[in-house]
C-alpha cells in the first residue's frame, strides 16, 4: 500500500481548512485516511500550520510520500531539515542546535520582509504624486500638439482653399 502525506479539504465555500493527513495513495481527496497529521489555515495572516513533529517524521521514514503542498508545508516548518539531520547521523544535541540556528535564520528572512513591505507602503505615496506630475505634463504636451495642429493647415496654404469651400456653400 503507497501512502501519500497530503491535504484533506474541510470548511465551507471560499473558507478553506484543511488537514494534513497519512493516507492510501488510491483513496480520493476527502477519503478514508489513515491518520490525520496537522492542519492547515491559509485565510489567516500568516498562514497558520500545526503538524505533529514526530508523527510526520515517522510516516516519511516508513517510505510515505509527501505531495508538493505538504512538503513545502513540511519544509517551512523545519522537519524535512530535522530529518535530513537525523539521516545523517548527527546526535540529538546538534540536530536541535542547527535547528535553532535555522530559526533564527528564518525569524530574520521574515523580518527582513516585513520591513521591505513596510518600506514600500511608505514608499507608495511618493509614487503617486509622481504620478500625478507627469500626468499634468502629458497635459500639456497634448495641448501643444493640438496647437501646432491647428497652425499647421495654414502654414500649408489650407488658407486659399477654405474660400473655396465657403463659395460651393453659397451656390
Amino acid at each position: 500500500m503507497a501512502v501519500k502525506l497530503r491535504l484533506r479539504r474541510l470548511g465551507k465555500k471560499r473558507q478553506p481548512i484543511y488537514k494534513v493527513v497519512a493516507a492510501d495513495a488510491r483513496a480520493p481527496r476527502d477519503g478514508r485516511i489513515i491518520e490525520a497529521l496537522g492542519s492547515y489555515n491559509p485565510k489567516t495572516d500568516p498562514a497558520t500550520v500545526e503538524i505533529a513533529e514526530d508523527r510526520a517524521l515517522y510516516w516519511l521514514g516508513v517510505g510515505a510520500q509527501p505531495t508538493a503542498t505538504v512538503k513545502n508545508l513540511l519544509s517551512a516548518q523545519g522537519i524535512l531539515y530535522k530529518r535530513e539531520l537525523m539521516n545523517k547521523g548527527l546526535t540529538e544535541e546538534e540536530i536541535t542546535s542547527k535547528i535553532d540556528i535555522w530559526e533564527k535564520e528564518k525569524e530574520a528572512r521574515l523580518e527582513a520582509k516585513r520591513k521591505k513591505v513596510e518600506k514600500k507602503q511608505t514608499a507608495a505615496p511618493k509614487v503617486e504624486e509622481k504620478v500625478e506630475e507627469t500626468k499634468e505634463v502629458v497635459v500639456e504636451k497634448t495641448e501643444d500638439q493640438q496647437v501646432i495642429e491647428d497652425k499647421s493647415p495654414e502654414v500649408e496654404g489650407a488658407a486659399s482653399e477654405k474660400p473655396d469651400t465657403e463659395e460651393k456653400k453659397e451656390a
